[in-house]
């Protein structure tokens, strides 16, 4: 295993050695760090032990599944970003996996150049917002620190994860403007998103659970959505 000093350590949670191989391979020649998880507890036990910058995540996981595995970390408090592969389509599963944290989600067969261009794109929102930190955006009782990455309710932390996070920077530092879900999956995600606008959507709606009542982020009607006071 490389050690990937320069861009990080990505974990490869891959019980199919020939796609774990094929992918550590096309993200070391990017200069990330690969390591390689077979089972869901050993997946697990490497993202607390490692702290990756990224993980590819199947979900067929034996010994414990794919979402199960972010389920957990989530309610651990990890904001690691996670992207789900799976050879199941439907949208139900699409939806669930958002749902439960995933950053995104890929269905197999899949090229590792897309895989490697999805991790880049999810690491890439995380440096463009800590480049464009300045003053902390504050919308109500929401306060968001790009610098620092972490959001507070009234003084109380809430815990976002990276593409959560990413979606309402890029609303809250548009205030009161109207942005179209295509430009979300445009500027957020970086890239016309397989889920589609329903991506858009279960994000904002995990954005808004975890804020509640404080949440600034307001629905404009078969146009998108837009973050305002009050």
């Amino acid at each position: 295993m490389t050690t990937g000093e320069q861009r990080g350590l990505v974990l490869v949670a891959e019980d199919e050695r020939p796609i774990a191989d094929l992918l550590g391979l096309y993200l070391r020649r990017e200069g990330y760090g690969v390591e390689v998880a077979g089972t869901g507890p050993d997946a697990l036990a490497a993202v607390r032990r490692l702290q990756p910058v990224a993980v590819v995540l199947d979900v067929g996981l034996p010994g414990m599944d794919g979402t199960e595995v972010c389920r957990t970390l989530r309610a651990e408090g990890s904001t690691v970003p996670i992207l789900f592969c799976t050879a199941r389509d439907d949208e139900v599963d699409r939806v669930l996996g958002l749902e439960l944290g995933a950053d995104d989600y890929i269905t197999k067969p899949f090229s590792p150049r897309e895989v490697v261009a999805r991790v880049k794109a999810v690491l890439r929102r995380i440096d463009g917002t800590l480049a464009a930190a300045d003053q902390p955006l504050v919308l109500g009782e929401v306060e968001l620190s790009r610098e620092r990455r972490r959001v507070t309710v009234a003084g109380a932390p809430v815990e976002l994860t990276a593409t959560e996070f990413d979606l309402l920077a890029y609303l809250m530092a548009r205030p009161g403007r109207v942005v179209t879900r295509d430009q979300l999956l445009s500027g957020v995600w970086g890239y016309a998103a397989a889920g589609g606008t329903r991506t858009v959507d279960v994000h904002v709606a995990q954005v808004r659970a975890k804020l509640g009542e404080a949440s600034p982020i307001r629905t404009v009607r078969g146009v998108g959505y837009s973050a305002e006071a009050g």
